[in-house]
């Protein structure tokens, strides 16, 4: 039996809760949880804000602990070694997108907390292609959180070419945004800050910021124009964006990673004119992913966390909706 918690009911409490997981397929690998990170996917599934949560629901895709078992024909991970498991569990290896490495993008893929029971237990199971072994370096018990928001900030780096010499500016310092300064600032970025708090500036900068603009300030913004690159857009929160259409340089992107709620409104002239672009994205593959752990752990970069015990778990998701997270949860047993 597999011991876990599960929530009955739409935003209802996660309270302990066993099932039998069933013989172990061929492919499938079985991982003693050690910490899981508490993201506000996790939340948003709780609450049933996307219309897809079945119930019960076991949270938790941000999962590090140790193989305990592996199906017959797993070949990539052994029996004791330390593995992390994000966002997705399963991708169908044969379609298009797989066969690109784009497995992210399958259109099947299987999502942990989905239609299947998640982390917020004592074991989680996943097919092996979407485990992915710790490099030495890595702190267990602070890199859960790169297995969803961490690879949410790397892909794009990655994805679009950003370059070290470019400049780049980043939306928002907090659960994504502190880990996107870090990489960048690593990568070799000329990094700039936007946040609504003044009061981040010091700890921006900390963080990897060289430059800090507070967004609540039109004429700080217009200042700016034509400065960036890239720029990386990580809150939930609808935004003038034209202005930050116009602080990209020719060729520049806007990149959404955070769900912005209502529709993106933007003149078109601005974007013919400077060959610009908008994109967003969600996590990345698996080869991504082993790519942005080795950057991390060559570079000694971790996200900010706050530990509960699992016993503390709905704690712990009050504390995430109350905005007070600084600046990612992590559960440990």
């Amino acid at each position: 039996m597999i011991h876990a918690y599960a929530a009955k009911t739409a935003g209802g409490l996660l309270e302990p809760f066993e099932y039998d997981p069933g013989a172990l397929k061929d492919e499938e690998v079985e991982i003693n949880v050690e910490y899981c990170g508490v993201c506000h996917s996790d939340l948003s599934m709780l609450k049933n804000d996307w219309g897809i949560s079945q119930y019960p629901l076991i949270p938790g895709h941000e999962v590090v602990g140790t193989i305990a078992a592996v199906g017959n024909r797993v070949t990539t991970v052994k029996i004791g070694q330390r593995v992390g498991l994000g966002w997705f569990s399963h991708s169908c290896m044969h379609c298009e997108r797989c066969m690109s490495g784009d497995h992210n993008l399958c259109l099947t893929a299987e999502r942990t907390i989905v239609g299947r029971y998640g982390g917020f237990a004592d074991k989680v199971r996943a097919h092996e292609e979407w485990v992915t072994p710790l490099p030495e370096g890595i702190d267990p018990a602070k890199v859960g959180p790169l297995f969803c928001g961490g690879i949410t900030v790397f892909n794009p780096i990655v994805q679009f070419d950003v370059k070290p010499t470019d400049k780049v500016g980043v939306i928002g310092i907090g659960g994504l945004g502190h880990i996107a300064l870090r990489f960048l600032q690593a990568w070799g970025c000329d990094v700039t800050a936007f946040s609504t708090n003044p009061d981040k500036e010091s700890e921006a900068r900390e963080l990897g910021a060289t430059h800090f603009v507070n967004s609540r300030d039109t004429k700080a913004i217009e200042d700016v124009a034509n400065s960036f690159d890239f720029i990386l857009s990580t809150v939930n929160a609808d935004l003038d964006w034209g202005i930050y259409i116009n602080a990209l340089r020719p060729k520049g992107r806007l990149h959404f990673v955070g769900v912005v709620p209502n529709a993106i409104q933007m003149g078109a002239f601005p974007i013919i004119l400077g060959q610009k672009s908008l994109s967003g994205s969600l996590i990345g593959s698996p080869t991504t992913t082993a790519k942005m752990l080795d950057f991390a752990a060559r570079h000694g970069i971790e996200p900010v966390t706050e530990t509960f015990d699992f016993s503390q778990v709905n704690e712990a998701i009050a504390h995430l909706e109350a905005g007070k997270a600084r600046y990612r949860i992590v559960l440990k047993h």
